[in-house]
């Protein structure tokens, strides 16, 4: 008798250790899934701060020839100096906006100029729309990939390498030193300029998060 109880209360013990064992695992599960939809939370809070607040700049290239290449950063530079002229004044994003659709046509005009003034006879159309971009490094700073508005100039057939800044805030023109004072005199918070403008592990991390959840919300739009 003494025997079968001891070997009882064994098989007793066994057994409620494994549904223990088994909670502990569904709560590490859990704490786990939270600590992923917080993150995700703040990196795509953290995306959409971004997008909201500037303006890229995309220039896509007649051809990968040398000379269409070249022709596309000539162009580029005229039309960052008028747009860079243009929204000096601007109090925020959404004012940069509206002086932008205005002067499409007069940018349009400007870089048909340029084109023109080498010696081409390509058309070239500039329009305002969202533009899906990748991470891209610049000088004194870094932007993660995602939605962004943009200002986007096609010249010919479009087929060339393109070429992207950002317009608004004018950080193309800024010299890497000032980035951040640029940045903020625009209207953008620090905790996003740190993030755009720090260099370190946690920074890569930072990054590669909002890349994640940015592609996983792309994802989701086209399921």
């Amino acid at each position: 008798m003494m025997e079968l109880h001891s070997t009882s209360w064994t098989v007793f013990f066994m057994r409620n250790r494994k549904k223990n064992t088994w909670k502990y695992g569904e709560i590490a599960l859990l704490v786990g899934l939270a600590m992923a939809l917080v993150w995700g939370v703040w990196s795509l809070q953290t995306q959409d701060r971004l997008e909201q607040k500037m303006i890229r700049l995309h220039v896509i290239a007649n051809s990968d020839t040398q000379e269409d290449q070249a022709l596309k950063l000539q162009v580029r530079d005229r039309v960052l100096t008028l747009a860079t002229e243009l929204l000096t004044s601007s109090q925020d994003m959404q004012d940069a906006e509206e002086k932008l659709a205005k002067a499409l046509p007069a940018i349009e005009t400007e870089a048909l100029q340029e084109i023109q003034d080498r010696g081409y006879s390509y058309r070239v159309t500039a329009q305002l729309e969202q533009t899906e971009f990748p991470t891209k490094h610049y000088d004194g700073f870094s932007l993660p990939s995602g939605e962004y508005l943009a200002l986007r100039l096609v010249i010919g057939e479009g087929q060339g390498h393109n070429w992207w800044c950002v317009v608004y805030p004018p950080l193309c023109t800024t010299a890497a030193t000032d980035v951040e004072e640029t940045a903020i005199a625009a209207g953008m918070g620090k905790e996003d300029v740190h993030l755009m403008t720090e260099e370190n592990s946690g920074y890569e991390l930072k990054f590669r998060s909002l890349e994640l959840w940015e592609n996983f919300r792309q994802w989701l739009k086209k399921a």
